[in-house]
């Protein structure tokens, strides 16, 4: 016991140096102490096995004189050693030790471990001194300093101050025959304790060395990153003050790095002008109180220019769970903020005018409609659409469409001033929205000036043009109540204004709903007939000016609907071509046309009108190809006619599509030359046939003073320059049959020749009459009249007579009031007190004879003077009846 006691007095000293040393130790990773407290606890059974194991080695005789020896301080000592090592297995266990900072883990084990070693030692010393064995003594003592350094040997201070605790005992109270073999054993076990750490040392000096390189390289990858402007870095203290700010962040917000540091770190972010928190400082204060993670939060910075920022940050916390601050990263949001903002600007304006887009108009009319209080509200809606502008987008190209489109909607925005906001839906579609103005008056006048603005000539790199515009209107709450209906209202009524001859301005009317629906119904029983035959063709000659043979037909496509009879094809034509079915009927008409035609005469042809949407297929030239080889008729009999608007057909290669059609042997013919937007530059390019002169230019040529004549003559010599055909189309009395075979027209097609008539009708005119056709009809051409019923005045030398016009033209008109009135009687009209015309009589029968100007008038002069009321003639005042 005395031993014992004094070997525990000597080994008390070493405490306060293994604390030290575990002091000294605390400043490593702790995750290295984690580890070796953990090997600890789970190899300390083994350091128990081991001494069992050495005491079983000692001999049974040794160890029960030993135990006979002093049996309570036996059992004393038993207890202490069961209490120690059970506490350095069960302690590291404990969840609340696990929570304790690992440096302070090890100050409370290390005391158990050199306690438990000491008694270890204390134990075997008693024993040792009862057996007296030197050999059990050395291998008592050398066993547990090998098992300690083989357990503790990576952990320098457990390791010795494990065997420090074995060999202190022997060193005071060991026999006198083994001075050397106790420090040669303990010196052993440090040696081998030594190397193993040297080892661990070499491998934490190249771990180390490791980590120095990749955090010199991660300091390269973040400095890069900074530079870069993809992000910087932060970090407060406890109490959110900045302790750490990039410097390219610094130079964001045109500060300097000590004006921020020690500053909140809510001064980074930017504040309302009204010096309240703004909504991003209070989310940010509120995290950084809470003490809680945020993530790519959208802040303005306290800068001079707009920045904008996406700030992230998470709590940090050291080893032992104590809050330390916060650390984050700092992301540019200012490049993708604009380029959103210009997203959403472009989601609500129109790119190329920067006017209001279909989407921003739909909502502004919805507001409108909405009114200030929720209640209904006035407004009115006016569609555009600009006439021609397809033309000059596909003649001139896209980018003089562009600038005009731009100055179209300059010119609109002045029209309407601030009372209205302009927009456009699309292509050269606008649409106007003026609130709170239903005032009918003041909307004709609006579009008047708008359409009288849009319609002036626009120069456009140096290249005059002109356009106009069709109005459509509809107001609210009249024609429609909700956006969809005034919407389709106003579309009506653009629909209308269109068809009425463009340039011009219409009210919606209910009455258009049902044109509407009528064309609707039309083209259902379009798409009926179609599918069960009920179109029908039929032809009508084409006579050669010189010889009156017939030279061909032109096929023409009808419709007898069974209810309405006759439809007329301007009708049923563009509703066709607006239902897509106009390429059905096309195929089907040139199939009908070959299959008739292969019965005619041999050198007989047959014409067949092309539409542009038929022209801009690109399988059509395969759809002839497949029509000729299967009907018989021979290529050069088929002449395709076609009109000036597949050259504006946009996406068509129209000289590949010539070049195909002419290779399979057709002819082409350039349909309704003159109309529409007609180019020179068509026939220099196109190989072209024959030109067909529109029927507008034939009619009425014959009559005294029209330029038609001229038109027509300058067509036909342009033809025969460029070595084509001509068909003058239209003709329907003999002096204008005259008139063209005068003028050199190789063809001639019209009333004056026939009608047209079915297939059956041509296979008899053939049988009966041959080839040649006989010119009928009337004599001569006269102007168009119009219908009118007014009162007048007949002078004739000193007499007046009442008389009444009932129908007038530039040339002549039919008057009644006077009876048998002799031919070549010469008459002063007086329509008015100031507006006198000399006329002669060329026939008479019964009260009406029909009088001859003696020069052409102007219908307009005759509509502008008011009624006669009196006559003052050869000095004598004669009253109106």
């Amino acid at each position: 016991m005395r031993a014992l006691q004094s070997s525990s007095r000597e080994t008390t000293p070493s405490l306060p140096v293994a604390m030290g040393l575990a002091e000294a130790c605390s400043g490593r990773a702790p995750a290295w102490l984690v580890r070796a407290l953990s090997t600890i606890s789970m190899m300390w059974p083994l350091v128990v096995m081991a001494r069992l194991c050495i005491f079983l080695a000692l001999g049974d005789p040794a160890i029960g004189r030993w135990l006979l020896g002093d049996t309570l301080s036996v059992g004393a000592f038993l207890t202490v050693q069961f209490c120690l090592d059970m506490a350095i297995i069960v302690v590291p266990r404990v969840g609340s030790f696990q929570r304790l900072a690992p440096h302070i883990q090890l100050r409370w084990l290390v005391p158990f471990i050199f306690a438990s070693a000491s008694v270890y030692a204390l134990l075997c010393s008693s024993v040792f001194a009862v057996a007296g064995s030197a050999a059990s003594l050395l291998f008592a003592v050398v066993m547990p300093s090998v098992v300690a350094v083989s357990i503790f040997g990576a952990q320098r201070i457990l390791g010795f101050v494990y065997c420090a605790a074995t060999l202190s005992p022997f060193l005071f109270e060991m026999p006198d025959t083994l001075p050397l073999a106790v420090p040669v054993a303990g010196l052993a076990g440090l040696l081998l304790a030594a190397i193993m750490q040297v080892r661990a040392d070499q491998d934490n000096l190249q771990h180390r060395q490791d980590n120095v390189m990749r955090g010199e390289q991660a300091l390269e990858l973040l400095t890069d990153f900074e530079e870069a402007g993809q992000g910087w870095f932060w970090e407060t203290d406890r109490s959110g003050r900045v302790t750490y700010v990039s410097e390219t962040l610094v130079a964001r917000i045109g500060k300097t790095t000590q004006e921020l540091l020690g500053q909140p770190f809510l001064a980074l972010i930017g504040q309302d002008p009204s010096g309240k928190a703004t909504e991003e400082q209070r989310t940010i204060g509120f995290h950084l109180s809470a003490r809680t993670a945020f993530a790519d939060l959208a802040v303005r910075a306290a800068s001079q220019e707009e920045c904008w920022w996406s700030l992230s940050g998470r709590p940090v916390v050291s080893e032992f769970g104590q809050f330390l601050g916060f650390r984050g990263s700092v992301a540019d949001l200012t490049a993708m903020r604009k380029s959103q903002a210009e997203v959403a600007r472009l989601a609500r304006f129109d790119s190329l005018t920067g006017l209001a887009n279909r989407v921003q108009m739909q909502a502004m009319l919805e507001q409108a409609l909405g009114g200030s209080s929720g209640h209904q509200g006035d407004c009115t809606l006016f569609l555009l659409d600009l006439d021609r502008f397809k033309a000059v987008n596909d003649t001139m190209g896209h980018p003089v469409g562009d600038a005009l489109l731009r100055q179209v909607a300059q010119r609109l925005t002045r029209a309407v001033g601030n009372v209205a906001t302009v927009g456009r839906l699309g292509g050269d579609e606008f649409q106007i929205i003026l609130p709170a103005i239903v005032d009918r008056g003041e909307l004709a006048k609006l579009a008047e000036r708008i359409i009288h603005g849009v319609s002036q000539p626009y120069v456009i790199e140096g290249t005059q043009v002109v356009i106009g515009v069709s109005v459509g209107i509809a107001v609210a709450p009249f024609d429609g109540i909700d956006r969809d209906t005034l919407t389709r209202n106003a579309d009506l009524a653009l629909y209308e204004a269109k068809d009425a001859g463009r340039g011009i301005w219409r009210f919606y009317a209910k009455e258009m709903h049902a044109d509407a629906e009528d064309r609707r119904r039309l083209e259902q029983d379009l798409r009926h007939a179609i599918s069960t035959g009920g179109l029908h063709v039929e032809y009508q000659p084409v006579v050669t000016t010189a010889t009156e043979k017939i030279s061909g037909f032109e096929t023409l496509v009808r419709w007898t609907h069974p209810e309405r009879g006759p439809i007329s094809p301007s009708l049923f034509i563009p509703i066709a071509e607006e239902a897509g079915l106009i390429s059905q009927i096309g195929e089907w008409v040139l199939r009908t046309a070959c299959l008739d035609a292969v019965h005619w005469p041999e050198d007989t042809r047959v014409a067949v009108n092309v539409s542009p949407i038929q022209f801009a297929n690109p399988i059509f030239p395969t759809l002839v190809m497949h029509t000729l080889a299967k009907s018989g008729i021979s290529p050069d009999r088929l002449e395709l006619e076609i009109t000036e608007g597949v050259f504006l057909s946009e996406g068509t290669n129209t000289e590949a599509m010539f070049a195909q059609l002419k290779a399979l042997g057709v002819r082409l013919a350039l349909d309704d030359f003159g109309t529409g937007y007609s180019a020179l530059h068509y026939l220099r390019t196109a190989p072209f046939d024959k030109i067909k002169i529109d029927q507008s230019f034939v009619r009425g040529a014959a009559i005294k003073g029209s330029r038609n004549g001229a038109i027509v003559k300058a067509i036909v010599s342009l033809a025969e320059a460029l070595q084509m055909e001509t068909t003058a189309e239209g003709a329907e009395t003999i002096d204008e049959l005259e008139l063209i075979r005068s003028l050199g027209c190789s063809h001639v097609q019209g009333f004056v020749y026939g009608r047209p008539v079915a297939n059956e009708v041509v296979m008899a005119n053939f049988a009966e009459q041959g080839v040649y056709a006989e010119a009928s009809g009337f004599k001569t051409s006269r102007e168009k009249r119009r219908t009118m019923f007014r009162s007048i005045k007949l002078l004739h030398g000193a007499n007046s007579y009442d008389a009444r016009i009932r129908n007038i033209s530039t040339g002549g008109a039919m008057v009644e009031g006077l009876a048998d009135v002799p031919a070549g009687t010469v008459f002063q009209i007086a329509f008015s007190a100031n507006f006198m015309v000399e006329a002669r009589c060329r026939w008479s029968s019964g009260d009406r004879m029909g009088m001859e100007f003696a020069e052409p008038i102007e219908l307009e002069q005759v509509n502008s003077e008011a009624p006669i009321k009196e006559v003052v003639s050869t000095g004598i005042r004669h009253r109106a009846a």
